[in-house]
């Protein structure tokens, strides 16, 4: 809904740093748990048949999750059979999921791994505060 109001980038100067959770359309959305503790934020996302190979886990854009997971797996029965019902899925699924972390996070020291369906992340805080620097921008009459 924020996206709607204030627009992906001006999130942060309304809404403070609110986490985003990005889904893209025409993928399966991975279910999500994010438990903060003193040390970590761990994260529990649903991956239901997926092996650890068929999972891609990135940081972009600085401080940005993203993770991809398809299944290669296609259901073959015959050209002689009418599907009267695909509610589980007929073929490859897909998704793709973006989360922004944030700033106070070890990017280098994440871990994953997935067991039993289930692919728990685990991002290590960073207890040293980061300085923001600021920076003097020169203001002209004229551009």
């Amino acid at each position: 809904m924020a996206d709607t109001i204030f627009g992906y980038p001006f999130r942060r100067f309304f809404l403070g740093n609110p986490p985003i959770y990005r889904g893209y359309p025409g993928s399966t959305t991975a279910l999500l748990d994010w438990i903060e503790s003193p040390t970590s934020h761990i994260l529990k996302i649903n991956v239901p048949g997926l092996s650890k190979d068929e999972i891609k886990l990135q940081i972009e854009e600085g401080n940005i999750l993203h993770l991809r997971g398809e299944s290669g797996k296609e259901e073959n029965h015959g050209k002689d059979v009418v599907w009267h019902v695909a509610e589980r899925g007929s073929g490859k699924e897909g998704f793709s999921r973006m989360i922004e972390l944030p700033e106070n996070v070890k990017l280098d020291q994440i871990k994953a791994h997935v067991e039993n369906g289930v692919l728990t992340v685990i991002v290590p805080k960073d207890s040293a505060s980061k300085s923001h620097k600021v920076r003097n921008v020169n203001i002209t009459s004229r551009l």
